[in-house]
Parts: structure tokens; C-alpha cells; sequence
């Protein structure tokens, strides 16, 4: 890679053009389940993203590897898109081009991604209520939920939408008390 350059000006350019030959297609709701499920290949195995990452592993062998992976579970362009990351050597930011495509699909549709971390496993429930509440509040179409567990908690859930976060757990009250008393 070439001093100066980030990361963000090699996965941006590239997230678009997938989301212009996707919208040229109309393909844009199904490229954004090709990269969930490419995003969710990448992040449950952890030798996946070092075997794409290895600069010493030749263009061939990790084309072979995505072709298997990708199977017919992907559309055609999708897969032409993984060569062509593979053929330029980009394909190490890959996660990063698909979150990037996903978060231009949710732009498009009025969707926003909303962290969610709790103390335990959530209900339908009150994934639905967090839900709710998150479009009341942004006024989106709807809301897509990403969950993370941390016990340290000890109770409630801690809600980040963008920049803004609703802190609505027992640590987070303890901390205002503690805050408020001194």
C-alpha cells in the first residue's frame, strides 16, 4: 500500500461502485445479503481473514477459496466483485468494503443500525420494543439491531444510534449517582 493512503480511501470508492452496479441491476437488496453473509463468513472464522489477508498466498488460491465459500449462495456479480478485490489486492479490506455497502444500502432505505449492549440475552419482545423506540426517535423506516452481550452491565442496556447513546443500565445509573454525590 502506498504511504499516505487510508483505508477509508480504498474501501469507499470501492462500497460505491458496488452500490452503483447493484442499483444499475436493481440488485441492491440482494448484493446487501450477499455482503451479510460475506461479513458473517469473515467474522466467525478468524483463518478465513488471515488467509485473505496473506500477502504470500497467491491471487489463484484465494479465488479458489472464495469461489467454494461464495458457492451459488452468491449472485454472479458479487463473485466478479470478490476477483477484482482479489486481482487489485484489495481483497484484506474486505469486511470493510461490505460494512461500508451496508451502511450505504441503510442510508438508501431509511434504515439506521442501532448498537445495542446488554447485560443478557434479549426477548423478541424487547428486541421489538427497542426497536420502537429507536424509530420513534430517529424518525427512520426501520431499525436494525446489533446486540452485544457484556455482563459487566450488571442490568439494562446501553443503545448507541450514530453518535447519540441512551445509557439505560444499572452501571451507567451507579455512575450518574456517583457523579451527582461528588
Amino acid at each position: 500500500m502506498k504511504k499516505g493512503i487510508s483505508a477509508g480511501e480504498i474501501v469507499e470508492p470501492y462500497a460505491k461502485a458496488l452500490m452503483s452496479i447493484a442499483r444499475e441491476q436493481d440488485l441492491v437488496d440482494r448484493m446487501g445479503e450477499d455482503v451479510g453473509m460475506l461479513r458473517e463468513a469473515l467474522q466467525s472464522s478468524q483463518e478465513l481473514q488471515q488467509f485473505l489477508d496473506n500477502p504470500i498466498v497467491k491471487a489463484e488460491s484465494k479465488k479458489s477459496v472464495l469461489r467454494q465459500i461464495a458457492g451459488d449462495s452468491v449472485h454472479s456479480y458479487t463473485l466478479n466483485f470478490l476477483m477484482l478485490l482479489v486481482d487489485r489486492g484489495r481483497i484484506l479490506f474486505l469486511d470493510d468494503i461490505c460494512q461500508n455497502y451496508q451502511a450505504q444500502l441503510r442510508q438508501l432505505k431509511n434504515i439506521v443500525l442501532a448498537e445495542v449492549t446488554s447485560a443478557g440475552e434479549l426477548s423478541d419482545g424487547q428486541k421489538d420494543a427497542i426497536r420502537d423506540k429507536v424509530k420513534a426517535f430517529t424518525g427512520a423506516s426501520d431499525v436494525e439491531l446489533e446486540i452485544e452481550i457484556d455482563p459487566d452491565l450488571i442490568g439494562g442496556i446501553v443503545i448507541r444510534v450514530g453518535s447519540q447513546v441512551l445509557d439505560a443500565s444499572l452501571r451507567g445509573q451507579l455512575r450518574r449517582l456517583s457523579l451527582s454525590l461528588s
